[in-house]
């Protein structure tokens, strides 16, 4: 098929991931709409063609755009646009890799999603849920106890038992999507640069406090221990009230 007018530009820059740069170029013009919905995009070699990337390049960009809901593959047909670009999936970074805008950005997202999951949870805790709660704290205090181990597990587990606990399997799974994001952040904290900090100690806090609140079912005060452990875990990380990094850093906890 003829190129469309919409892609008759320069081939990608070779700096960074070419993936990238064709997934960012092709993007751009569905959200301007150069691209219109249901558009059939260009063959793998046409666009490896006009862009200057291979074909395994181009197949890589596709599948992309595919999982965040751009495109759509149809069988012997290629790709196309999407009814509703965008729309089918939520994204976080690239690769996991959040610049400190970004992040400042999250967790003000987390703090609007986990302060109302503490809430919930101290509403409508079971015997089993504070069981799976305890149970997360209790490993983070043998973590600390035992020097060399990484709670950074624990803590994930930790923040997903709260989210159960709302028994809306919509806030657990989101609860859960972000905190994958942020579980290598985690890991510092539990170096011996982090202990020395006091990082996790600081973070075993808190979360005893929310614990607390949440398994005497106090929404109110489960919701200001939420609010207060991620306003410091993003001062821990170093990420300041406007977005921009302190000097301090570290991991997230």
């Amino acid at each position: 098929m003829d190129m469309p007018e919409a892609l008759a530009i320069r081939a990608v820059d070779r700096p960074g991931r070419l993936s990238d740069q064709l997934v960012a170029a092709l993007r751009g013009r569905i959200e301007s709409g150069e691209l219109a919905a249901g558009a059939r995009l260009p063959t793998e070699q046409a666009l490896g063609a006009r862009f200057g990337v291979s074909r395994a390049v181009v197949r890589e960009a596709i599948a992309r755009l595919q999982a965040d809901g751009y495109v759509e593959t149809r069988q012997g047909a290629g790709a196309f646009v999407a009814a509703r670009p965008g729309l089918a999936s939520f994204r976080i970074g690239t690769e996991g890799k959040l610049g400190a805008g970004e992040l400042a950005q999250i967790f003000e997202l987390r703090a609007a999603v986990e302060v109302a999951a503490a809430r919930l949870a101290a509403e409508r805790r079971t015997r089993g849920d504070l069981a799976a709660i305890r149970a997360a704290l209790e490993r983070m205090a043998r973590a600390l106890a035992e020097g060399a181990a990484d709670g950074a597990a624990a803590d994930d587990a930790f923040h997903r038992a709260i989210a159960t606990a709302t028994h809306n399997a919509y806030m657990q799974r989101f609860v859960e999507f972000l905190g994958h994001h942020f579980s290598e952040s985690r890991r510092p904290s539990w170096t011996d640069a982090g202990r020395g900090a006091g990082r996790p100690q600081a973070a075993q806090r808190e979360h005893e406090r929310l614990y607390a609140a949440i398994a005497r079912g106090d929404a109110g005060a489960a919701a200001r221990a939420a609010e207060e452990h991620l306003r410091s875990s993003a001062a821990r990380l170093g990420v300041g009230p406007a977005g921009r990094r302190t000097s301090r850093g570290g991991g997230e906890r």
